[in-house]
């Protein structure tokens, strides 16, 4: 995480939201002492790539171990 001071970040803020925006976070000073972390946004997933995919199970056996089996056969 970069750290720059209050005033720099005043007079130079492109340069740190554009380091923010490439994904680095950048944590603000004022006086020695942290005030704020600025961090980029995660990317907004629609729900259905939010959830893991599970296999689809019939009676214990995955559906494509089921498919490769019908396919060797």
């Amino acid at each position: 995480m970069r750290q720059v001071a209050f005033t720099e970040l005043r007079n130079n803020a492109k340069i740190f939201f554009d380091l923010v925006e490439t994904g680095e976070s950048v944590r603000i000073l004022r006086n020695g002492k942290p005030i704020a972390d600025i961090v980029p946004i995660a990317a907004d997933l629609p729900s259905w790539k939010k959830r893991k995919a599970q296999p689809l199970v019939v009676d214990g056996v995955a559906i494509s171990q089921l498919i490769l089996d019908e396919r060797s056969a």
